[in-house]
């Protein structure tokens, strides 16, 4: 197989409420959160890690092409589809799909964002997070208890990403970039993180970009 060329897909991403992807709590003081989020481990900033959007990209691609993943509700690996091609053929022992398509770096907060949630924290002391409460209602009284902590990314924070696609000489491009398109549209219609069907991980993607050239991703697609 030979690696024809690479296409560059970056952009930003755009947190429309909080977001939490979560962390280690190896590190956690007594008083301190029991559900932080992630960080960079030097500079204690948040970010999003590759693997997420990855993730979630192909298990929601998955839910709506592989008869696989419905069935089972594991990753696809059938060895043979666009998706195992593109995003790696998981514990699929026999195909001839070569390496993996899609590469997803590491999402950083905006230089914007940064300095936003710097002065946050230097005013009101925020650890560049929020926290929210939630409880458990019981369903006869309608009383709220058992308050829990979770620390999020606050709405309107932003994040530079990157993916970068290998396309190999017997790839069908138009096909690839298609797939990458419409795992995005799924996230932005749906959420990223954990919690989103509390609210959480409502995300949009603009300012985008392949090979430098302006894209936006086609709404209801």
């Amino acid at each position: 197989m030979r690696l024809e060329k690479h296409v560059v897909m970056s952009g930003v991403i755009l947190c429309e409420t909080g977001l939490r992807i979560g962390g280690s709590k190896d590190d956690i003081e007594i008083g301190g959160m029991d559900n932080p989020i992630i960080r960079h481990p030097v500079s204690g900033l948040p970010y999003i890690p590759g693997s997420s959007l990855k993730g979630r990209m192909r298990s929601l691609l998955e839910l709506r092409h592989s008869r696989t993943t419905q069935q089972s509700g594991e990753p696809c690996d059938c060895g043979h589809c666009n998706i195992c091609k593109i995003f790696g053929t998981h514990k699929s022992r026999t195909n001839n799909l070569g390496p993996t398509r899609i590469i997803v770096r590491d999402a950083f907060l905006t230089p914007d964002s940064k300095d936003e949630l710097k002065v946050a924290n230097q005013e009101k002391g925020i650890y560049y997070s929020e926290v929210k409460y939630e409880n458990r209602i019981n369903r006869k009284t309608g009383k709220a208890g058992d308050p829990r902590p979770s620390e999020r990314v606050p709405a309107d924070t932003k994040f530079d990403f990157e993916i970068v696609l290998r396309i190999f000489e017997e790839d069908n491009e138009e096909e690839v970039l298609g797939l990458i398109k419409e795992g995005l549209s799924l996230v932005q219609r749906e959420y990223l993180g954990g919690s989103g069907s509390r609210g959480y991980g409502k995300v949009r993607f603009i300012d985008i970009s392949i090979d430098g050239d302006p894209f936006a991703l086609e709404e209801g697609k």
